[in-house]
């Protein structure tokens, strides 16, 4: 019979919480920039009315909740893992800042926390404006602004989610020989997502 300690089992299920609510949040993350904001391009009016207030909130329930549930269960594994499982914390032997999967983990959370930040204080916020007014048909002058300001934020958190993804991968399997691989995997990851987000209005809608 399988024998797992408290810690083990916590921290079994801290990841997989991780990864499910991790999964749907980047899932509708890249849905938006590389699906949705070239349809939408292609609705009149009339028809925005009817489709986003359907569409929106439902695809926006998904996406803000599991940008939630990926921050916490985040910080959850951390705590325990380096507070409660052991006493390594921060600088201590096998710390968050003395070993590779620290600073891997470091600099993937710092990154997915902006992202988790610009979700719920900037995206969600906007959304939830652009939804109403489009509901109600109207379009007043500051409604261009948060559409942009929106769209902009959605767009740097796709630039961010390459390096971030990359990071926590790399946590367990890419042992760090110079601190200069940090810029270097923000750099080619920002390089994919522009071509990737570039190549996305060219999709064929053929089948």
């Amino acid at each position: 019979m399988l024998n797992l300690d408290l810690h083990t089992l916590v921290l079994f299920l801290a990841r997989w919480v991780h990864f499910i609510a991790g999964i749907t949040w980047i899932g509708m993350l890249y849905f938006f920039n590389f699906v949705n904001v070239h349809f939408a391009k292609l609705l009149d009016a009339e028809t925005k009315k009817k489709v986003v207030p359907e569409l929106m909130p439902r695809a926006l329930f998904w996406f803000r909740w599991g940008a939630m549930f990926t921050f916490l269960s985040g910080l959850l594994i951390i705590y325990w893992k380096l507070w409660v499982a052991t006493s390594a914390g921060l600088w201590g032997d096998g710390g968050l800042f003395t070993t590779s999967w620290g600073l891997w983990i470091t600099f993937g959370g710092l990154l997915g926390t902006i992202m988790w930040f610009n979700v719920w204080f900037i995206i969600w916020p906007a959304q939830r404006k652009i939804i109403g007014w489009v509901k109600a048909g109207q379009n007043p002058p500051e409604m261009a602004g948060i559409v942009k300001r929106a769209a902009n934020t959605s767009k740097l958190n796709t630039f961010l989610s390459i390096p971030m993804l990359f990071g926590m991968g790399a946590a367990s399997h890419f042992p760090i020989t110079s601190h200069w691989i940090f810029l270097a995997v923000l750099l080619v990851g920002f390089l994919i997502a522009h071509l990737t987000i570039k190549c996305s209005g060219k999709v064929s809608t053929k089948v």
